[in-house]
Order: C-alpha cells, then structure tokens, then sequence
C-alpha cells in the first residue's frame, strides 16, 4: 500500500472514529432527554389529572370521569390508564397499541425506552377516593430519536464526505513533493539521470529532496567519468594521435566484424609517399599538419559517396574499408579518392598522380581477413610496380545473379516464406545454459544454398528489408518456433526497418495480439542508433510498451558518447567481436573493461561475440560477462 493511502486510511478511520463518537454522544444525549421529558410529562398529567377527577370522584358520575380520562388519553402519549375506585374496588383500564407510524419495526425492537408508570391515590381531604395508574406510551420517545438520528446522520454524512474530499485533494497537494521523490527514486533505479527536483517547502521533504539530487549529480557524474573513460581509451588505443584517423588495431576489428556479417564492398590500400616528400622539404611538422588536412578532407568528401572506415595504418600508407557498395558505387568511392588526394597534394607543391599508389580489393563470396587483406596489398604492390595509380585486384569469381536476377529471387522468397532457418544459442558464462536464440535465414535458389552473407547485401541495396523483417517475424509466429522452446528468439533489424514508420504501426500491432511478445527480442545495430537516434528510440519505445525486449548489436563498435544507453534502456548489449580478438599485451582490454562497466553500471546485459574457443572466452571472466556467443556453439538448423 502506497504511503498516501496509508495516511488517507489513518486520516478516514480517525474521522469516522470522531463521527461515531459524535453520534453516540448525540444518541445517548438524546435518549437521556426524552426519557425525562416523558417521565416530567408523566408526572404532570398524574397530577393534574388526579386533581380534575376529584369532583366526579365524590360525586360518583362514572359518566363524567371517564369522559374526562378518555380525553386526556386520547391527546397524549399513553400505553395505559388505569382507574381503581377505593370504595367497591371497580376497576377501568384504557389502552393504547403499542404502534408507531414512520420508525423502523427493527428500531423499536432495539427497547431504547424502559417502561415508565406512574401511581398515585386520588384523595380529598383524608378520604382516599380511588387509585390511579398511568403507562407513558414509548411512541414520542422512539419517533423523536428516529427524526433526530436520522437528521444528524444525514448532516454527519456530508461532512464526512467534505472532510474526505478535501483530505484527498489537500494530501495530494501536500504530498507532491512525495510523489515526485518516488517517481525520481524509479528512474535513478533504471539508470535515468534527468533534471533534479524542485524543492517543496516542507521541511522535513526538503532535507530528502536535496538528498536525491544531490544522489542523482553523483550517479550521474559516475557515468559521465565512465563514458569519458571510454572516449580517452578509444583515442589511446584505437586513434591514430596525428590524423584523427582510426589507427591499424581498429580497422583489424572491423575487417573481422565485417567479413562476418552479410555484407558487401571492397578494401582500398593507400601508400602516400607524397607524405615522405613533403617532411623532407618541410620538416615533420609540416608533414603531420599535412596529414591532419588530408585526412579530414578525405573524411568530408568520402562520407558521402558511400558508408566506409578510414584508418591510418602505417606512417604513409592508409586503409579504406567500404562496408556496403557494389562495384559501381566503388569506382565512384575511387575517383572521388584520387580527386581529394591530387588536390592535397597540389597544395602541397607536388605533382598531382604521382607519389601515392591505390590497390582496390572486392569482398567475393566467404573470405577472411588474411584473404582480403593479401589481394588489397597484391593489387598495391601491382600498382606500384606498373606505376600506376590504381589497381583492382582481378578474380575469377562471378557474381551469382545481376541485380533484377537478386530482385525477382528474393522478392519471390519474401512472399513465398522460402526461407530456411537456423538459430544459435547463447550461452550463460555460469552454467552453460540458455540465455536466448539468435535467429540466422538462409535461402534455397534452384539447388543452390544461398547465406546471408550473400544475399543480405541486396536486400538493402533494393530496399527490401521491412518486407524480409515481417517475413522473419511472422515465421516466428505461424511456424510456433516460440512453443519449441523456453528461450527467447533474438531477430536482427535492418537499418531500412528501424527507418520505416509503417514497420514500426506493423510490429506494435502484431506485438498487441502476440501473447508471448516477452520472449521476442530484436538487435538493433548500434551504428543505426548513432544514424538515427529519433526512429531509433521511438522503436525501441514500441518494443519496450509491448512487453518484448531489445538489445545493442555491435556495442562498441561506433565512435560516440554511450549516453544513448540512458535514453533506450535496452536489456542487453552484444559487444563487437573485435573485441573477442583483443590482446591482453595492448591497452584495448583496459576499453573492453571501460565499455563492459558503462552497461553493468547500467544494469545491462552483456553478451560476448565472436567466441570461438575457450580461451577466448576466459579471457572475458575477470570483466563479469553475462553471455557469449560464437562458433563455439554453431547455429543448428531448424525444420520447419
């Protein structure tokens, strides 16, 4: 029971002890008053009436006393009458019924009223004539009780009611302060720093409300030291101090979490030997601010031809990794290269397509770090030699299908639910168990085995990921997978669904009418949570609303403050696979802890990627991991 219902009991009882109170006191008062104005009254009609009966009493008229009592009866509130005649010992009676009109038959019941009689002897002189008895009738008493309660519970009754509204309405403004401290108290419990409190004038509210802020500063400073930690760690570790420019240790990362996850595009090797010309002429000053210019104006101009990572790799040389492009879109990422890079180099007084050489590799079919990373520096190093500037590497490999062959193939498995599926599990570091599954499709073209890492690039490319998201979704459903298990299924977003506010009315409808939403979760890629933090948080806001749960993919990946993490609540993260390659000589542990604390400090899972043996994963024990994941436990298909 909250705190304004215990006062407001408190507050109801004691008032209703002060009616009763009220009205006991005013009943028994009441009773103890008509009790003696029936017995005065009594008294007076004894008297009187015995003195009026005197004369017919001497004289013997019968007749006219009982004419004289059966007026005094038949005026007031008398049960009986009874009339004793000393000399032959007659006796008259008169009587009332007991009835009385407009009180309860259970309120006479109660017997509030003992009988009062009176006796007296009717005498003249020293002659006693006769004996006379009267019984008040309990009537009077029991109607004027009955009018008088009836009125003060009535008047008792709105009071009451005033007194308890406005003890609502007053408590509620005098506990405001209250509620606002609890409500504070919620979010502080859920990691929400937000704007400190108002302090109300009450004394004893005012020392708790400045306790909290000055709480919720303190928490709030903590996670602030902690997103700065990671920001310095980053520029330590995995910025390259002259260019700004991510140094070799992170694109090593984002190759491997590249080339693991469907995607397409190409890695470009630059060697800069312009660079070496200018620190000879101008001394390594000029040298380090010519690389600082470069850099940015490669940044500026490549953002936006396409999404890529550039890294300064070595002294000269520089790596561009295109994370989703077709050849196309990499040729035109290529000119605009050599256009920045000749422009920098005119300002620096050298010749324009001399001194830097390009080697330009294409991601075909499965390939690894060493494959990719050997054609780029192979096409580098035929640059170099045939002094050219560029060169791609040549393959054998042909595309599977041309892009209309993609469109109609998966377009059709789309509305077909062709799809075959696969889920992997994610396991608890304590005992091995459970903690969800993460859902993989693949797709069946003739006799072909089509991954995602195939197809996956087209689908974004033609704009196709709602439509394959609420395939998935709706696979989950139709196909019972929730009823094969006790885990919940873990469903990767594309960027195009997080966008699309069509999807989002879609998922909040069919989470409406799902009645195991809370065993759905959805990973949300972070680098779409940098892009498009507004779709990101009003999807996640849907998710939350509905009972189901989601999650950060690639945590870590994004160079950016975490505050994000505060605003969207997600329940876990899955931290970047990179950094299940990190090496413990180096500094990038000390930002895989920074990182790991800024979610635990929230009260986030965290969930280790990439895990393909046990060592690796042993070195996540000391950081107090939750989950991992990787080939260390496959992904197992399953039969729909």
């Amino acid at each position: 029971m909250t705190l304004f219902r215990q006062i407001y009991t408190l507050l109801f009882a004691l008032f209703l002890l002060v009616v009763a109170s009220l009205g006991y006191v005013q009943f028994t008062e009441t009773q103890s008053f008509l009790t003696k104005q029936m017995e005065s009254d009594l008294n007076n009609t004894s008297n009187s009436l015995g003195i009026m009966l005197v004369p017919d009493l001497e004289a013997g008229d019968i007749v006219g006393a009982e004419t004289l009592i059966n007026v005094i009866f038949e005026g007031g509130y008398y049960q009986e009458v009874k009339l004793t005649w000393l000399v032959d010992g007659k006796q008259q009676v008169w009587q009332n019924p007991l009835t009385i009109e407009g009180v309860p038959q259970w309120f006479i019941d109660l017997d509030l009223f003992d009988t009062i009689r009176r006796e007296s002897t009717i005498t003249t002189g020293w002659i006693q004539l006769a004996r006379l008895e009267i019984t008040a009738h309990p009537g009077f008493g029991y109607h004027e009780l009955w009018r008088t309660m009836t009125n003060a519970i009535m008047v008792f009754s709105v009071l009451f009611l005033i007194a308890i509204i406005l003890a609502r309405v007053g408590l509620t403004w005098i506990l405001r302060p209250l509620h606002d401290i609890a409500e504070h108290a919620k979010e502080i419990a859920n990691r929400k720093f937000g704007p400190d409190m108002t302090v109300p004038k009450t004394r004893e509210l005012k020392s708790v409300v400045q306790a909290f802020n000055s709480m919720s500063a303190q928490l709030k400073q903590i996670f602030s030291s902690l997103d700065e930690e990671v920001g310095e760690l980053r520029k330590k570790n995995l910025v390259d101090q002259v260019s700004t420019l991510p140094n070799r240790q992170y694109m090593m990362g984002r190759l491997s979490g590249w080339l693991s996850e469907p995607k397409n595009g190409a890695l470009i090797m630059a060697k800069m030997d312009w660079l070496e010309e200018v620190h000879s002429k101008y001394g390594y000053q000029v040298r380090d601010e010519t690389i600082k210019l470069l850099s940015q104006k490669m940044k500026q101009h490549l953002d936006g031809v396409s999404t890529s990572v550039i890294a300064r790799i070595a002294a000269y040389e520089f790596a561009f990794l295109i994370t989703s492009s077709e050849h196309e879109q990499t040729s035109k990422y290529l000119q605009t290269l050599i256009r920045t890079i000749n422009q920098e180099i005119s300002k620096a007084g050298c010749k324009p397509n001399e001194g830097f050489a390009l080697g330009i590799a294409e991601r075909k079919g499965q390939m690894t770090v060493s494959d990719i990373l050997a054609q780029a520096d192979n096409a580098l190093q035929k640059s170099l030699q045939e002094n050219k500037v560029f060169h791609w590497f040549e393959t054998s490999e042909k595309q599977l299908f041309t892009r209309e062959q993609w469109r109609e193939h998966l377009s059709s498995a789309i509305s077909a639910g062709k799809f075959k599926f696969k889920w992997q599990p994610i396991l608890l570091n304590d005992n091995d168990a459970v903690l969800q599954r993460e859902l993989y499709c693949q797709l069946e073209i003739g006799e072909k085995k089509i991954f995602a890492g195939q197809f996956m690039p087209y689908i974004e490319l033609l704009s196709l990921g709602s439509l394959l998201d609420k395939c998935l979704i709706d696979t989950i459903s139709t196909r019972a997978l929730l009823d094969r298990n006790f885990e919940p299924i873990a469903i990767n977003l594309t960027f195009e669904s997080i966008n699309d506010t069509e999807f989002h009315q879609w998922l909040n409808k069919l989470l409406r009418s799902s009645a195991l939403r809370e065993r759905i979760c959805f990973d949300i890629p972070e680098a779409a949570v940098y892009s498009s933090p507004e779709a990101c948080e009003a999807l996640c806001t849907i998710i939350r609303d509905n009972g189901a749960h989601f999650g950060i993919d690639h945590f870590g990946r994004q160079f950016g403050s975490m505050s994000y993490l505060q605003n969207l609540r997600p329940s876990y993260v899955k931290l970047d696979q990179s950094f299940a390659y990190y090496d413990e000589s180096e500094h990038s542990s000390e930002l895989c802890r920074a990182l790991i604390n800024v979610a635990k400090g929230l009260d986030i899972e965290v969930i280790v990627t990439g895990i393909e043996e046990r060592a690796q994963l042993e070195r996540f024990v000391p950081l107090k991991t939750n989950a991992y994941m990787g080939y260390v436990s496959p992904p197992v298909d399953i039969e729909l």
